[in-house]
């Protein structure tokens, strides 16, 4: 049986709990992995936070509901949410199609664009999933 590959963006950083961050300039983008999504299947809902909202790394900051499961989003960054993606009450399944693209979640103007550089780089990444998809 052939090894499922996933994408896993060059110019993105990760998380252990399978969230994305984009910085363009000094805001970042976030949203789940393509791997997160592949396991959560169709996704039906999400639970965006408003913006203004200040959260914390490791802080739950939304929900996204799938036929399989509900997760957490989880910040990969402490700072103050400038956009949510409002189109996704409509369209979660964006999230499925497009993980990267038209799928993102929020932004953030991070308090520390050094939490960006703590995350996982591709590579590391990619070896992270390599080893929970081998199990």
């Amino acid at each position: 049986m052939a090894e499922k590959t996933y994408e896993i963006p060059d110019d993105c950083r990760y998380t252990r709990s399978d969230e994305w961050v984009h910085l363009d300039g000094t805001i970042g983008r976030i949203g789940i992995t393509d791997y997160a999504q592949s396991e959560l299947s169709d996704i039906v809902f999400v639970e965006l936070p408003d913006v203004g909202t200040q959260v914390e790394v490791g802080e739950a900051f939304g929900v996204v509901e799938s036929v399989k499961a509900v997760n957490d989003l989880i910040s990969p960054v402490s700072g103050e949410i400038v956009d949510v993606h409002q189109s996704l009450a409509d369209h979660p399944e964006w999230v499925n199609e497009d993980p990267y693209g038209r799928g993102w979640i929020v932004a953030i103007a991070p308090d520390d664009l050094d939490e960006v550089d703590a995350l996982l780089s591709p590579e590391e990444y990619a070896a992270f999933v390599e080893e929970r998809a081998s199990q």
